[in-house]
């Protein structure tokens, strides 16, 4: 009776480790850094909240920014390589240097994936190459 028990119990972890590693990253109510999700923002489903700092437009399409993570800020170096999220915006005056809360979904696109803002709160405006 006792060896059935335990089996069970272990069974039962098992079932929880498997769930909890095939249901990939949801948000949590967290909020994200750029450098949390840029690296694989394909795992990420649901709606979710980044914060990051705004550091460039697309030239094709100017309601996409690259932003890029708050520990960016501390490089002052000019080579320093940036990982950037394409984040889309709509109906929003941000700028180069703003730093920006976004709730929204991570969405494929033929050249990648982007966030798909549904919520933008700018919190925060960092002098970046002369913008202001």
């Amino acid at each position: 009776m006792m060896n059935l028990s335990r089996l069970k119990s272990i069974g039962v972890v098992f079932l929880i480790a498997f769930l909890m590693v095939t249901a990939g990253c949801n948000n949590d109510g967290a909020v994200y850094q750029i450098n949390d999700v840029v690296s694989d923002p394909g795992a990420y489903s649901g709606v979710l909240t980044l914060e990051g700092v705004v550091y460039a437009f697309s030239k094709e399409d100017p309601s996409i920014v690259g932003v890029m993570d708050k520990k960016e800020l501390q490089c002052k170096t000019p080579n320093c390589k940036k990982a950037l999220l394409a984040m889309k915006i709509i109906n929003s005056q941000v700028v180069i240097g703003d730093e920006v809360k976004v709730s929204g979904s991570i969405v494929k696109e033929d050249w990648g994936y982007l966030l798909k803002a549904e919520q933008l709160q700018v919190v925060g405006n960092h002098k970046l190459g002369g913008a202001s």
